[in-house]
């Protein structure tokens, strides 16, 4: 055998033993702008952590929560990072199924993350997920369309104005619908925008003793005002939109507004996704005038679920994907405008994003807004904004969503799917042990 026979042999032996050694992670994701952009972005990781493959499992948000709850409920095993919401975390780690982000690195620099955001992922003193992007939700509009109809948006409207709005630059002849707004069945698809709507309208999921408010006038007042709305001036088909889909309506020029989350605001800003991308303005959710905007605050988070077996490789994945370096990163790819929102205060610090993103100030507003210790008019036994922080509220505000959406489709009325969510939600919480 010859020297060089030797020496290659030992070289595809290193190189052999090289690949048997790398880890791979399986990050469980949602089928969003910014994640599949991260996805596109992972070679930045590769280089830094040659010994980790990623493996990537992207489901549309209802059955990325269904799967990853089930998953971690069960200790499946299944993934090594998951991206989960504000509700899930501290639930979750109080349940002890996820780890302690401890090991983040020394210059990750955690108190640089915006309070509001960072409270809701902590538990005990610890920061149990890191957040990938915040947001609130906000009002995005065609100021073309305003413009043409003598309209003039306020910075902070009330419901009655983007009522009377949305009928007059309603155009359905040239599929122009005065505004979009999510009617898709789901905790957080239909049931986060009116939760949020319902708090603004004086309406609460529960009393103080955990009774159900739905056959209260203030959820009739606030489902009635939403499904006569979106009748009058919203798509057809709306009972099967989410954000994906009433994204797609407005960045191809179909939605004259569109009330959702304040992350939305750099897809329908940027020229290369979005026809109206030069049209579009921004203003805050409305109100009633009861002190109370409909906006909420949540953020897609990474976190790494107890029992994991790849704990130091999932800690440096996590890391990477929501450093400061990564933002810069995606403005050094991508430009400021695109760069991961509502997480850290140096973002909005940032001359540079200032000057690319007009919508800064006002989601920076939006998220400061919100209260999740105080959400609504009346008092109320639970935190959360857009939903209530107990287990339960998973399965119930689906359940309930499901009532809104066939009324949304006409097939049942207001008051049904009112009576329904009642007996529902009352059956539910009475078995649970909140009400005897």
């Amino acid at each position: 055998m010859t020297l060089r026979t030797l020496l290659l042999g030992a070289c595809s032996a290193l190189a052999f033993a090289g690949m048997a050694s790398a880890e791979t992670l399986t990050i469980a994701t949602v089928n969003n702008g910014d994640m599949i952009r991260m996805q596109k972005l992972t070679d930045d990781f590769k280089k830094k952590n040659p010994d980790i493959d990623l493996e990537w499992v992207t489901l549309e948000e209802n059955v990325l929560r269904q799967k990853v709850t089930t998953d971690i409920a069960t200790k499946g095993g299944q993934y090594d990072v998951l991206t989960i919401g504000t509700y899930e975390v501290p639930i979750w780690a109080k349940q002890g199924w996820l780890l302690p982000l401890d090991n983040l690195g020394a210059d990750y620099d955690a108190d640089d993350l915006l309070p509001a955001i960072r409270s809701g992922l902590t538990a005990d003193g610890k920061l149990y997920a890191a957040p990938f992007y915040g947001e609130s939700s906000m009002v995005m509009y065609r100021k073309d369309l305003f413009e043409a109809a003598g309209l003039k948006m306020p910075d902070a409207p009330t419901w009655d104005f983007i009522a009377e709005a949305a009928k007059k630059i309603t155009n359905k002849d040239k599929e122009i619908y005065g505004i979009c707004l999510r009617g898709k069945a789901g905790w957080g698809e239909n049931m986060a925008f009116l939760t949020a709507m319902s708090n603004s309208f004086g309406a609460r999921w529960f009393d103080e003793q955990w009774k159900p408010q739905f056959d209260q006038p203030e959820w009739k007042d606030t489902l009635n005002f939403y499904v006569n709305l979106m009748k009058e001036a919203g798509p057809p088909g709306a009972s099967s939109n989410g954000f994906n889909e009433n994204l797609a309506l407005f960045q191809t020029g179909k939605c004259g507004m569109w009330i959702d989350a304040t992350v939305a605001a750099s897809f329908v800003s940027n020229p290369k996704e979005s026809t109206v991308a030069d049209k579009v303005g921004f203003a805050l959710a409305p109100d009633k005038g009861l002190g109370k905007r409909g906006n909420w605050l949540w953020a897609w988070n990474l976190a790494i679920p107890a029992g994991s077996q790849k704990v130091e490789a999932a800690e440096k994945f996590v890391a990477w994907a929501t450093s400061k370096d990564y933002t810069n990163l995606v403005a050094e790819k991508e430009g400021w405008l695109n760069a991961p929102p509502g997480t850290r205060t140096s973002l909005y610090a940032n001359a540079d994003y200032q000057k690319a993103a007009p919508f800064a100030k006002m989601t920076l507003d939006s998220i400061n807004a919100a209260d999740p210790t105080k959400p609504t008019v009346k008092p109320v036994p639970y935190v959360g904004v857009q939903f209530v922080a107990i287990p339960e509220f998973q399965g119930i505000g689906t359940a309930v969503g499901q009532q809104f959406s066939a009324a949304l489709a006409g097939q049942v009325s207001v008051d049904q799917a009112l009576q329904s969510a009642q007996q529902l939600t009352t059956r539910e919480m009475t078995k649970a042990g909140y009400i005897k």
